[in-house]
């Protein structure tokens, strides 16, 4: 038996107010699989994929875990994830629900040793994302959103005995809005152009899907992405964002949605604390 199988045999779902605990429980089983990587002065092997962005052995090694733990929680849940999908395998997703996953979302960050790395695990039902986890290994944190009536999302520091906290978007202060870039995506004419109709009172960066986190926190207020992106890595941070009471639109204003095309990529879009 394998060490990722062997840590999924607590992992069996009793009924459905037990997904979002559980799904942490996977993100962050996940990400100490990746933090084995993660070693000081130790060389961190890197190759690259066919659209020429890097893989380490220690994205495939959490995909590896999360595959298997979601196996065991939903079998009949389809699921997509970035590794797989560069392969070539996608299940078919035709159905209500699937699952996005992408093990470990910002491996530049991951390389550069910076922290700015998550897992992210969403659940999609009709093109939406309903529930969904982003978790920082490097920083233990966990930001978790269900998208129930008007939604629940928290976040926790995984690695002590701190109670979780709610967390809930804000509305844009008097002093202007902060808005988040990626850390290396961040600036440009278009970006320019669509802040204008902002008054911005801080810009701040950020890798991987902790920038929805920030603006769900209510830490931040709008994240413009201008920037290729692939679902699997907008869906979780989308789902704690939903769940905090924000949204994501595409640049022609409507939701940004999920299962859009065949090979899971998404438009340029905007994420709002308060639409």
């Amino acid at each position: 038996m394998t060490q990722a199988a062997s840590q999924n045999d607590d992992m069996a779902m009793t009924d459905d107010n037990d997904l979002l605990a559980v799904l942490k429980l996977i993100a962050e089983r996940a990400g100490k699989v990746i933090l084995a990587y993660y070693v000081e002065g130790e060389d961190i092997e890197i190759r690259s994929k066919d659209d020429s962005s890097p893989v380490t052995a220690a994205d495939e090694a959490a995909e590896t875990f999360i595959l298997e733990a979601l196996a065991k929680l939903t079998p009949e849940i389809p699921v997509i994830s970035e590794e797989a999908a560069s392969a070539g395998k996608t299940p078919d997703v035709t159905g209500n629900r699937f699952w996005l996953v992408d093990p470990l979302d910002g491996t530049k960050e991951f390389i550069s040793r910076n922290g700015e790395f998550t897992v992210n695990i969403a659940l999609i039902e009709d093109g939406q994302p309903i529930a969904g986890v982003v978790h920082a290994p490097a920083m233990a944190m966990t930001w978790a959103g269900i998208c129930e009536k008007d939604g629940t999302a928290r976040c926790r520091y995984s690695e002590t005995d701190k109670p979780e906290i709610d967390i809930r978007t804000r509305e844009i202060p008097e002093s202007g809005a902060v808005v988040v870039a990626s850390r290396r995506h961040g600036s440009g004419e278009e970006l320019d152009n669509f802040l204008k109709d902002y008054k911005v009172g801080e810009m701040v960066s950020a890798g991987s899907s902790l920038k929805f986190c920030l603006v769900a926190s209510g830490r931040a207020d709008v994240y413009p992405r201008f920037g290729r992106t692939m679902e699997w890595d907008t869906a979780a941070g989308h789902a704690v964002l939903r769940a905090a009471g924000g949204q994501v639109f595409t640049h022609d204003g409507n939701p940004l949605g999920y299962g859009k095309n065949e090979i899971y990529e998404n438009p340029y879009f905007y994420a709002l604390g308060k639409a």
